[in-house]
């Protein structure tokens, strides 16, 4: 019988870490192992004298006598495992190991038993994302791990072994040492030397997740998480209720796979998986083809102008917990009148996940979803142009046209580059590594999977990646190459701009290509750092507004500019190329896209 059809759950799983000075290793080692075989129970402690970590699985009340005998050892008496059920037996054997450390880290100075950085509790966490608080969730775990499932927008460390961690905190960018940054692991236990390592590298807003994502799984669910949580088990993944997954893990390169995964022809039992799959150039080559004509088709009609019901999310707030959805809705879109909420709940266009109406007093509790349904939606129109660059089996790269928003926002959800995108690649969804404004154009870099946007997504943040737009520009710079480095914020009043005060450090390179007689010029811009609108900002600073900008049109003292060209000039910016290392050969690539008419 497969390993996930057995009928019910008889086993408990524990794991649990304490940091504490042991002694007597050898005689604690020998009753601990001796007790457990005893008990029948299977997986593995580990005994240092720093403390104490074990991943254990049995029978609940044999697993209780183990914990009970544990915490009879000086310094483990608040000991706290963390339980969950899984179907049949998870580890083959019981091992109990001595260990220099726990965990294997290797830094002088770093002692969580005397010192770690602050806890934050699930629910605070989750609250803070509630919130959309400014805080950087940084996944400490190994790329394998966060292959199968991280919080959203979370940074990975992007590392192979929890070794090579203090090397990559080195090369994070300079500038979010000073930014909040909450670290989490599967348990908790690599945070615990993590933060303290952070700290003496300059970090100065540290804070790790008590218990890690199974314990923020236990106290709250899956809130803000996308995907499983990868285990050092059998059971490979827990979702989000810490009940055992359908994933498996590669036999060659122990990459985790998921359902749809074990699907995909390049897997093949003991021999291959999409990530260790070998393709030859011929089969790239084929599936681009057969790509583009899959794109194609779904382009043909836009998929916006056919009508739908298109529903929107909308999450209850914390402080919105125990309200009836009427007040909830008025609370957190105070601008729109309570009589239009109470016609549209009248239509039965308030839905729950079922799909159901919900009455205005229903009574919801924070964090809860209800949809705003909008009955057959259709979208503007937008150019259907897309072209794909390339594809294997780590990346996606497209030639964006314009107009065409990347992600769903306002009145757009079908006719976008992510809908389309998740369509053709289905059951895949590409993650943009970094993102084009709906009105530019250009090379854009997609990820197959999480597992390798994890590897790309550093080389944008150490700045390794180098960017190259074609803008024009209305005026004449005198230069024919300058830099521009003016800070650039985000405010509730001005909206983005540059803000010597409180703006973020951003750098562009501009050289000027050609100056043409109608008072234009056609520039060459290289971003070294990656603001939002950063091109446009830098540009309209220096006084030279991009042609067809309908936002940033005024001179460096803020004083709007005579627009040249023509009038219905589309936003002449275009991204030309883009370099990354690829990330599963190791090898530099450069993409490039053909410059549009105007340029």
């Amino acid at each position: 019988m497969d390993r996930l059809s057995m009928p019910t759950a008889t086993i408990t799983n524990i794991s649990c870490y304490k940091f504490a000075p042991l002694d007597d290793l050898k005689t604690l080692r020998t009753e601990l192992l001796d007790m457990a075989n005893e008990l029948q129970l299977k997986g593995t402690v580990l005994l240092s004298p720093e403390g104490i970590n074990l991943f254990v699985a049995g029978i609940r009340d044999k697993v209780d006598t183990l914990v009970e005998r544990i915490r009879a050892v000086p310094g483990l008496d608040d000991l706290t495992p963390k339980y969950s059920e899984s179907e049949e037996q998870p580890f083959r054997r019981m091992l109990v190991r001595l260990k220099k450390e726990i965990i294997a880290f290797g830094v002088e100075g770093v002692n969580p038993a005397l010192r770690t950085s602050p806890k934050l509790k699930a629910a605070e966490l989750k609250q803070w994302l509630d919130e959309g608080r400014e805080v950087l969730l940084l996944d400490t775990r190994n790329d394998y791990e966060v292959k199968l499932g991280t919080f959203k927008n979370a940074l990975p460390i992007s590392v192979d072994h929890f070794r090579d961690f203090p090397a990559a905190v080195r090369n994070l960018p300079s500038d979010l040492k000073d930014r909040p940054i909450v670290m989490f692991c599967t348990g908790g236990i690599r945070c615990e030397k993590a933060g303290p390592f952070m700290e003496m590298e300059g970090f100065k807003h540290i804070y790790q997740l008590d218990g890690g994502i199974l314990k923020y799984f236990e106290e709250v669910g899956g809130h803000h998480y996308d995907g499983e949580c990868f285990v050092f088990d059998q059971r490979v993944g827990v979702d989000a209720a810490l009940h055992e997954t359908e994933s498996n893990q590669c036999f060659v390169c122990q990459s985790p796979l998921t359902k749809a995964e074990q699907r995909d022809p390049r897997y093949e039992v003991n021999a291959s998986c999409p990530y260790c799959f070998k393709p030859t150039e011929e089969h790239d080559a084929d599936a681009l083809v057969k790509a583009q004509a899959a794109l194609n088709e779904v382009m043909h009609p836009l998929p916006g102008s056919i009508p739908y019901d298109n529903y929107k999310p909308l999450c209850s707030p914390l402080e919105c917990d125990h309200f009836t959805l009427i007040d909830m809705l008025c609370h957190v879109l105070p601008h729109v009148e309570r009589g239009y909420w109470m016609s549209e709940i009248e239509k039965g266009y308030l839905v729950d996940d079922n799909r159901q109406p919900c009455p205005a007093g229903q009574v919801l509790r924070a964090g809860q979803r209800v949809y705003h349904r909008f009955p057959d939606n259709t979208e503007p129109p937008i150019n259907p142009g897309i072209r794909l660059l390339h594809l294997d089996e780590a990346i996606l790269v497209v030639d964006k046209p314009a107009p065409l928003p990347m992600h769903p926002s306002g009145r757009f959800h079908r006719n976008t580059l992510q809908w389309v995108l998740n369509e053709v690649f289905h059951p895949q969804k590409p993650r943009p590594i970094h993102r084009l404004d709906a009105d530019t154009t250009g090379v854009v870099l997609f990820a197959r999977t999480a597992h390798f946007a994890g590897r790309l997504q550093p080389q944008f943040l150490n700045g390794s990646v180098e960017k190259t737009y074609l803008l024009r520009v209305q005026g004449h710079p005198q230069e024919d190459q300058f830099i521009c480095t003016a800070p650039i914020a985000e405010t509730d009043q001005k909206g983005r701009c540059i803000d010597d005060d409180e703006g973020q450090t951003a750098e562009t390179h501009f050289r000027v290509l050609r100056r043409d007689e109608d008072g234009t010029a056609l520039l060459e811009a290289k971003p070294k750092t990656g603001r939002t609108n950063q091109i446009r900002l830098h540009a309209n600073h220096l006084g030279f507004p991009i042609v067809g900008d309908g936002v940033y049109q005024a001179d460096s003292s803020g004083n709007p500019v005579t627009t040249k060209g023509p009038a219905d000039a589309p936003l002449c910016l275009h991204s030309r190329s883009l370099s990354i290392v690829h990330p599963t050969t190791g090898k530099p690539m450069v993409f490039e896209a053909a410059a549009p008419a105007w340029a």
